[in-house]
């Protein structure tokens, strides 16, 4: 790939010669944004997309836990949402907890934090005795993760220049979604026991040992430079980032001015923001978790047995990794906002002809393009939100209404087992589609554009 080259006038029109006295200095998300594109960032994209992994392997475990625990444990239907429920609520409650401190202790010490708990939480999940300490585990297995999501996609915004920015993220979270199509095939290979221990034990530990190495391998990230100059530690940033230069290939010969961030006009901007951030988060997991996580809970109202759902679940799980390709390939080629109207009306439609569905092929192409359609709304979602929020509190504003829709996740599973029985697949997925249609108009009415821009200045 080639890097974009600034247009006179456009958003990286900026001379970076550093000598001349009559350029005003540059802010350190100027010399950010002129970093050419380095094996570094490809290095630090692959590194954070490692912890996306296990977030999405204990989002996909939610769905076949639902499956496979009846195989020990009888499991009634509310047991089974309880399953399904238990991770998001302790994600909210991280969220709520933890992703706020990276506005105050950074994003680096927060990411470390997250996933030596995940770690712990996770293997000691494989050892529940029972229900009850299985969903307690599940749920702080989820504190630990709460703020991971939201910190990988705030840190790569920080680092990235403003023309990779939504490719690379994306790349990212292509590479953590690999874990929904590992989690269902390996769910399908532990449906019974495994070394005289029940099958589905191994796969926390297995989410276990990963998270240790990760956390391992994600020991010497830098800090965001961005953040440190946001809050006040200007020589902190330029350390960093001089080093960071160096690696990159970018021009220090000369010593280079640092100026503070430009200060933002019409603060009216970020109401209308933090009312579209809640409206994103309250909406998005109706396409990403109702359609998703209780699917082969539908598929067995459908009259389909045990092994034809797992066999479903897996197939249709080949959509994760599809749609965040495709979504890597769109996102600098159309404007964001865009893309997430498209694709949340995509994910409306497609979930229909699931619900309705009975012919398995049918089914099985409409799964898949559900999946595909979701996976783009929910990374174009993720890439949007870091740019509408200023760095010193980005963390903080998007973390609040992001614990919101881990609330309404861990809510959806009861909601929609109800809503199944009174309904039907049909009308679920029906009333999950008008969710969305308002979600979609809502993007199109309060979303700016920002594409290529710097974060600096959107």
């Amino acid at each position: 790939m080639t890097e974009p080259s600034p247009t006179p006038g456009g958003p990286l029109d900026r001379d970076t010669d550093t000598d001349r006295p009559d350029l005003p200095p540059l802010t350190i998300g100027d010399r950010m944004d002129r970093l050419p594109m380095s094996r570094w960032h490809r290095r630090m994209a692959v590194l954070i997309g490692l912890g996306a992994f296990f977030c999405f392997f204990e989002v996909a475990l939610g769905s076949f836990f639902g499956v496979l625990l009846g195989t020990q444990w009888s499991l009634t239907t509310v047991d089974k949402s309880l399953v399904v429920g238990a991770a998001f609520v302790g994600e909210m409650l991280g969220s709520l907890l933890l992703a706020p401190l990276a506005d105050r202790f950074g994003r680096r010490t927060l990411f470390q934090i997250n996933l030596v708990a995940y770690a712990v939480l996770s293997l000691a999940t494989a050892f529940a005795p029972n229900l009850s300490a299985f969903l307690l585990l599940r749920m702080l297995t989820g504190v630990g993760l709460g703020a991971e999501l939201t910190l990988l996609d705030i840190y790569l915004s920080e680092l990235l220049p403003a023309p990779w920015r939504g490719r690379y993220i994306a790349w990212s979270y292509t590479l953590g979604l690999t874990a929904v199509p590992v989690a269902g095939v390996l769910s399908k290979l532990v449906t019974g026991p495994v070394l005289g221990m029940a099958g589905w034990r191994w796969l926390p530990i297995l989410a276990a040992g990963g998270g240790l190495f990760v956390w391992v391998a994600r020991r010497r990230l830098p800090e965001s430079p961005r953040w440190l100059a946001a809050v006040g530690r200007a020589a902190a940033a330029d350390d960093i980032l001089t080093s960071i230069e160096r690696q990159t290939g970018a021009p220090v010969d000369q010593p280079v001015p640092v100026a503070p961030a430009p200060v933002r006009q019409d603060p009216g901007r970020y109401r209308r923001r933090s009312l579209l951030m809640w409206l994103m988060w309250i909406f998005t997991p109706v396409g990403f978790y109702a359609f998703a996580s209780i699917a082969p809970i539908v598929l067995q109202s459908k009259g389909f047995n045990l092994s034809n759902s797992l066999t479903y679940a897996a197939l249709t799980a080949i959509g994760y990794p599809l749609g965040s390709l495709l979504s890597v390939w769109l996102t600098e080629r159309f404007e964001r906002r865009t893309l997430v109207v498209a694709s949340t009306l995509a994910a409306a439609v497609f979930g229909v002809v699931f619900g309705l569905g009975t012919n398995a092929g049918v089914v099985i192409a409409a799964g898949i393009a559900t999946t595909v359609s979701t996976i783009i709304q929910s990374n174009f979602v993720h890439i949007y939100q870091t740019e509408l929020f200023r760095t010193a509190n980005r963390s903080t504003s998007i973390a609040i209404p992001y614990a919101a829709s881990r609330l309404i996740s861990a809510m959806l599973p009861f909601g929609a087992v109800l809503l199944l029985s009174a309904v039907g697949p049909g009308g679920l997925y029906a009333g999950c589609a008008l969710l969305l249609v308002v979600m979609a108009v809502a993007v199109r009415i309060l979303g700016p554009r920002t594409n290529k821009l710097r974060l600096d200045t959107i």
